[in-house]
Parts: C-alpha cells; sequence; structure tokens
C-alpha cells in the first residue's frame, strides 16, 4: 500500500470517521475550522486517492459522496511500521523512547503501556 501524502491523508482522516459515504461539500465542512479550503483543491485531492485506489466516488443526483476502499487500522497498521523501520531500526523501545523523552509517562499511560504489554505476552505463551 502506497504512503498518503499528508494533505491527502487529512481528507481520508475525514472519511474515515464519517459513518457512510461523505459529500465534497461534508468533507470541507469538517475541515473548515476557520480556515479557507478551496473546493477545486479539495476536488483535485479527491481524484488524486481515487486514482490510487483509496477511495471511491459514487453520484447520487448532483452529488458525489466518497467512502474508503482502505481500512483504516489497515492503513494506520502498515503505515506505523513504514515509521518503525524507517526510523527506528524496528526498535519499538526507541520508538517509545523519542515519543516520551524528557516528557515522562503519567500513571494511565504506564498502565495503558503494561496493559498492552500483558496481552502481548499472554498472547505469546498461546501459541
Amino acid at each position: 500500500m502506497k504512503k498518503i501524502p499528508d494533505a491527502e491523508l487529512e481528507l481520508m482522516m475525514v472519511i474515515w470517521d464519517s459513518e457512510q459515504p461523505v459529500s465534497r461539500m461534508e468533507i470541507e465542512m469538517k475541515l473548515g475550522n476557520g480556515r479557507d479550503v478551496v473546493p477545486s483543491t479539495l476536488l483535485s485531492l479527491l481524484s488524486r486517492l481515487e486514482k490510487r485506489g483509496f477511495v471511491r466516488k459514487e453520484k447520487q443526483g448532483n452529488i458525489n459522496y466518497y467512502n474508503a476502499l482502505v481500512e483504516k487500522s489497515a492503513y494506520l497498521q502498515e503505515e506505523g511500521q513504514r515509521v518503525l523501520d524507517k526510523m527506528f531500526g524496528s526498535s519499538l523501545k526507541n520508538f517509545v523512547t523519542a515519543l516520551y523523552d524528557g516528557k515522562g509517562l503519567n500513571r494511565e499511560e504506564i498502565a495503558e503501556l503494561q496493559a498492552f504489554i500483558d496481552e502481548q505476552t499472554a498472547e505469546q505463551k498461546g501459541r
């Protein structure tokens, strides 16, 4: 699966978070947040996503609706692995250290990480 450029990824996040196919205008409203979103640019980005096979466009009347063809979890997993491999030499320890270096973890974050480690350990024992 190819990496999605940041501008297109922002659109994909809106599409993934929508529970049903979404129109360009709906995407524009969700991206708005006080900034100008140029409709022609948005259509251009959506067209690129369609050509790459990330979204499908369905016309209903005069309105095009877009829905994801690639699962968010699958993309995030692959992209996360790509970052881990490329920037941290496949070391999860180096990745976590870079994220929290100097910040420190609060109790909730430690408990969350420990629960994940315990779950992974249990799965390894079950194999």
